[in-house]
């Protein structure tokens, strides 16, 4: 019984997910930024689409579901939250719900704060975990619909998670958010080391995408909200940090 990732490029600066059951035959949309360049993988891969598990509402994660049902006749899982605005859902989940793919189980995480809805999916027993645009690679996602308390709420959900879960986000901007990082927590040595790292994969023009939680939560400046290094400089408790860093982040 194996799963695998397939992870590719698309539009600007996103990654494209395929998440591939071998057993069933069984494969998930992760998202649908651009639904011709997922045909096109899931073709080259000898894959049959069933599914597409939708993060939130932006057209860069689920602009492409209507074009991809029409060809695949997939079903559509999306965030209750945000279903609204997101075209062709079948079903609609929220925190403490399931999706299956195959025999795999992803648990559903409400990660909201990017959106009011915003979701994750957690599957154990791969120990990996797809979180749109609410976790980056030393960042996190901006708070366009949510509030501070919620935000923080949604990344202490994912804190929680297994320090071996594979992290995969939607967008490769880690570079920059490493340029923020050094600037809020100047004194972390690994994250400096971290960052040193990313210029060097970067240049290469390598992915920083999957990163290992563990890792993120020795050097991510918005999940160590609750820290008192980062609270000493931003803050007195995690939600009143977290919303500085926020902020300060949006201007940087």
């Amino acid at each position: 019984m194996t799963l695998s990732v397939h992870q590719f490029p698309c539009l600007s600066d996103n990654y494209g997910y395929l998440l591939h059951d071998s057993a069933s035959g069984e494969t998930a949309c992760i998202d649908t930024p651009d639904a011709a360049e997922y045909l096109a993988q899931a073709k080259a891969q000898g894959w049959r689409i069933t599914q597409i598990w939708n993060t939130h509402w932006h057209a860069d994660h689920a602009g492409g579901n209507a074009a991809i049902k029409a060809v695949t006749g997939c079903t559509i899982t999306a965030p209750a939250g945000d279903a609204a605005k997101i075209e062709g859902v079948d079903r609609t989940v929220d925190q403490g719900d399931t999706v299956s793919l195959g025999a795999f189980t992803g648990h559903v995480l409400n990660v909201g704060g990017h959106t009011m809805g915003h979701i994750a999916y957690h599957l154990p027993a791969a120990h990996i975990a797809f979180v749109g645009d609410a976790l980056f690679a030393l960042g996190c996602g901006r708070m366009f619909e949510g509030t501070a308390p919620q935000f923080w709420a949604s990344l202490s959900r994912l804190k929680a998670l297994p320090g071996d879960t594979q992290m995969y986000c939607a967008h490769e901007y880690t570079a920059s958010n490493a340029r923020f990082a050094l600037y809020a927590d100047p004194d972390n040595a690994a994250l400096a080391t971290y960052a040193q790292e990313i210029t060097a994969r970067r240049a290469k023009s390598e992915p920083t995408v999957p990163f290992p939680l563990a890792r993120e939560l020795a050097t991510n400046p918005f999940l160590r909200a609750d820290d008192s290094a980062i609270q000493a400089r931003w803050g007195g408790d995690p939600v009143t940090a977290f919303a500085a860093l926020r902020e300060a982040k949006n201007s940087f």
